[in-house]
């Protein structure tokens, strides 16, 4: 535990990850890692390990500090919620967001997690949209107000040929990855705010562990629950046990359609 906060593993191996890298560079020679290791769009097709290593280098030790802060203090809480696996998987889908910008507009080399950073902080955002964040310390602002300052200046940087040294594309391409794997996630996330009422005759519930869900079955006026809803009921609750393991990502076609079908069902009630 660190200032109060539990690392989850992921966040744990990806700060050290990052350290470990910072060390190495100084040892063997920034000159050659980032030659080898950090993403250039001209040698995409020859390096084509670096859209994944680009994330582990960075250009001096505040580089580094300010993308660990942020990775520590908003990432632990979204690993809290989701699950390390889904919360690698969304860190690097942002992180390959920010490559597939720098491709489309720059040519000169890119690192830094600064992407993956940035698409932590509009998923804590948009879990806790109205978190105050402690600026220096001192200020509060709520995490959406921040995370939107900040897309705006990433734009205007972008755009405004405001560079820098700092490829404000990727920050802007680990925001709309991110955004993008959201939504898409979101759309089950809907569907399923629906099951339960829907399957029990009116009642909502949130996703909740098996063994509330099967105390609040056994409360039900059973007479009004017939086979089909049972069954019904039964295959939600293998769904969700899966979202509480695995994610949303890991749901297959069919079982998105369950969630689909019982949600269009919540809809015409």
């Amino acid at each position: 535990m660190i200032f109060g906060y539990q690392l989850t593993p992921w966040v744990k191996r990806l700060l050290i990850a990052n350290t470990i890298v910072f060390a190495l560079t100084s040892v063997i020679g920034r000159g050659f890692v980032l030659d080898w290791f950090s993403f250039q769009p001209t040698k995409i097709f020859i390096r084509p390990w670096t859209p994944l290593t680009y994330m582990f280098l960075h250009g001096d030790f505040w580089h580094l500090l300010m993308n660990m802060l942020g990775l520590f203090f908003f990432g632990t809480h979204l690993e809290s919620k989701w699950g390390s696996r889904e919360f690698i998987r969304y860190y690097l889908v942002c992180g390959l967001g920010g490559v597939a910008l720098s491709f489309l507009f720059l040519t000169n080399p890119t690192i830094g997690a600064s992407a993956a950073v940035y698409g932590v902080l509009l998923a804590f955002a948009m879990t806790w949209p109205n978190a105050p964040i402690y600026v220096w310390g001192i200020f509060p602002i709520q995490a959406k107000w921040l995370v939107g300052f900040f897309v705006v200046v990433s734009f205007i940087n972008a755009f405004g040929a405001v560079g820098g040294g700092v490829n404000h594309f990727a920050h802007l391409g680990g925001f709309a990855a991110g955004f993008l794997y959201l939504k898409t996630d979101w759309r089950a996330s809907q569907a399923i705010q629906g099951i339960q009422k829907a399957a029990r005759g009116g009642r909502r519930f949130a996703i909740v562990p098996r063994e509330e869900r099967e105390e609040a079955r056994s409360g039900l006026n059973q007479e009004s629950v017939d086979a089909g809803e049972e069954t019904t009921l039964d295959a939600v609750d293998r769904v969700l046990d899966k979202i509480s393991a695995e994610g949303m990502a890991s749901l297959t076609e069919q079982e998105k359609q369950l969630l689909d079908q019982v949600s269009k069902k919540h809809r015409t009630n």
